[in-house]
């Protein structure tokens, strides 16, 4: 595929949007992937990695081998992941401590209406489909059910399985990377060292994602080679039962001290706008799930441009 130096820009803006999206426990990169139009090309080029890629690179040279893996295309991906990350990072722990409604509002709508647009891509809808969307849509609103561990755990052989299972989640539309981390006990330490630039902790977590997502890019890009509808069907329903964990209006049920000794919120369930206990902000917060909702339908208004 040749691209010019404009369309290795979008691919990494595309790769900020993914980044940004991490960020936030309860929104998948993967979905971003999905709804910009490069989530099969990630799949593939990730699935690169293999012996073969070596054995080209051994026999052949850095340039064969770099074609072969489509380096172009993850360099750029990666590149804006890596910086949306770093400098986001901050910006949404501030959002997620000071104006949470709106920033799960926008969430919210974004990921509706991605929804629409992952089951508008199934060829045929059947019986079979619905049951598969069904459960999927079970499991993960009982995975957003479940409550984080007490623990914060930063030792370097934790955060390494963390980061290995993660990524599983980040690639995946539907449950976020970054809430699985929630669920691990490994999110706020990775996050306090991205702010930290904690370095050791970062590669260690780099390292650990490798590993899952060579592993995992595999079995779906698989999935999506034999059981394309199925594999989609599974993918509409499993980002329908986690809008529960972004929904915007919360009721904290149980608290608990984090190790800088600060009271936060442990376990949560999802209330109506009117039952919620303080300013809803609903006014605003509809104006922002609007807003999300519009986005994803602008970025596939373009991608059937292109």
């Amino acid at each position: 595929m040749n691209r010019k130096i404009k369309d290795y820009i979008v691919i990494g803006l595309k790769g900020m949007a993914m980044g940004a999206a991490d960020v936030v426990p309860g929104v998948s990169g993967g979905t971003i992937a999905f709804i910009s139009g490069i989530y099969e090309e990630l799949l593939g080029s990730i699935s690169n990695v293999n012996l073969g890629l070596f054995k080209t690179l051994k026999n052949e040279g850095f340039k064969i081998a770099w074609k072969q893996l489509n380096g172009n295309f993850l360099l750029s991906l990666f590149i804006g992941i890596f910086i949306s990350i770093l400098s986001l990072a901050k910006a949404i722990k501030y959002l997620l401590e000071n104006e949470p409604i709106l920033l799960w509002s926008f969430f919210f709508g974004l990921v509706l209406a991605s929804i629409i647009y992952i089951a508008k891509q199934i060829s045929k809808w059947n019986f079979i489909l619905i049951i598969i969307a069904v459960l999927g849509a079970f499991l993960a609103y009982y995975i957003t059910t479940l409550n984080p561990l007490v623990s914060e755990s930063s030792s370097s052989l934790y955060v390494f399985f963390a980061g290995a299972i993660a990524i599983c989640a980040m690639i995946l539309p539907g449950i976020s990377g970054s809430f699985i981390l929630v669920l691990l006990g490994a999110y706020k330490p990775v996050l306090d060292a991205l702010n930290d630039k904690d370095f050791k902790i970062i590669f260690t977590f780099i390292a650990g994602a490798i590993l899952g997502l060579l592993s995992f890019s595999k079995v779906l890009k698989w999935l999506f080679a034999n059981y394309k509808n199925h594999t989609l069907a599974a993918l509409t329903g499993f980002i329908m039962g986690s809008l529960n964990k972004i929904w915007p209006w919360k009721e904290t049920l149980t608290w608990r001290v984090n190790s800088h000794g600060i009271k936060v919120p442990f376990n949560q369930q999802s209330v109506t706008p009117f039952s919620f206990n303080g300013d809803a902000e609903l006014s605003i917060a509809m104006v922002m799930a609007i807003v999300g909702f519009l986005l994803i339908l602008l970025m596939e208004k373009l991608a059937v441009k292109r």
